[in-house]
């Protein structure tokens, strides 16, 4: 389909009115040959709509014998996407789903009450080394969502909507935006996106939510007549209309947001939940263990080892 000119307001640039709220620029960590940059949670911002956790995976390049290796984990409270620029990674979860992400596509894991997964570049057939690149993201699910059952979707990157034109070329992840839905159904309104722009292409943020961020990927863009590089995510003012401006490279940009959810959330290790009993439970059915009748199942297939409470 083609990008909708009338999609574009008259948005503030150059010496008009800044509409930045909070500006973040995650530091990286290296985890052995494996950089990582973490946007979310932020010191001066916990969520960004209902976007609780943001890394920035790579980019890398993984041996044949090295990679991604990351054992059977739980989590509560939250919906999972890993969504891949480059490389392939290895799925598997305690529904009994046995699943590659790959580029483009949306693998949807819903933990609700409490699922548990795997996450590994175990690819037997690799024998060059691959390129790795990525963005891991969690949802914290509303209140009335928290204890639901887990569920994993997949939608394959030609199943979602693709919107090019004007130097724009736009993948709709999840929710709804530029008067497109992504077939991925969500517990809360919200917009993930895809955008690569030419240089000097501009893109209008969604009007129609009320939290809205953008995090650079490559490249640079502008906004108001400042130039925010890769590594630094802008969450705007609701309400603002707000277009960015790709720089003279060009750029990638991740834009996300949606509606604030009804009361703030408690973070610790990979559990998400509105109260901290739901965590100390949680915790101590990790503890527990018990994977035939307790809360947690490790993933058939995968279940030879798991990563213990820190």
């Amino acid at each position: 389909m083609s990008w909708n000119p009338a999609l574009d307001p008259h948005c503030p640039t150059g010496d008009e009115v800044d509409a930045i709220d909070t500006l973040i620029v995650p530091r990286a960590r290296d985890l052995g040959g494996f950089e990582v940059r973490r946007a979310l949670p932020a010191p001066k911002r916990q969520m960004v709509g209902p976007f609780i956790f943001f890394d920035q995976m790579g980019p890398a390049e993984f041996l044949p014998t090295r990679g991604m290796d990351v054992r059977p984990h739980p989590h509560i409270g939250l919906a999972t996407i890993s969504y891949l620029f480059r490389g392939r990674m290895h799925h598997r979860d305690s529904l009994g789903t046995d699943a590659w992400i790959e580029p483009g596509a949306v693998n949807w894991m819903v933990a609700g009450h409490g699922i548990t997964h795997s996450e590994r570049t175990d690819d037997e057939t690799q024998v060059d080394p691959m390129p790795f690149f990525g963005i891991q993201t969690w949802v914290a699910l509303p209140k009335d969502h928290e204890d639901r059952a887990p569920l994993f979707q997949h939608a394959a990157a030609d199943a979602l909507p693709y919107l090019e034109g004007e130097g724009k070329q736009v993948r709709l992840i999840l929710g709804d935006a530029w008067g497109e839905r992504a077939p991925v159904e969500t517990a809360s309104e919200m917009f993930y996106a895809d955008a690569v722009l030419e240089a000097g292409a501009a893109i209008p943020m969604p009007d129609n939510h009320e939290d809205r961020g953008v995090y650079v990927v490559e490249g640079s863009v502008e906004q108001a007549g400042t130039s925010y590089e890769a590594g630094q995510m802008m969450v705007f003012r609701p309400g603002d209309r707000v277009s960015l401006k790709a720089g003279p490279r060009g750029a990638r940009v991740m834009l996300l947001g949606g509606e604030t959810l009804e009361g703030p959330r408690y973070i610790w290790w990979n559990f998400v939940a509105s109260s901290k009993e739901r965590i100390e439970e949680a915790k101590e059915a990790w503890r527990r263990g018990d994977w035939e009748n307790g809360r947690f199942h490790l993933p058939p297939g995968d279940d030879a080892e798991f990563i213990p409470l820190p």
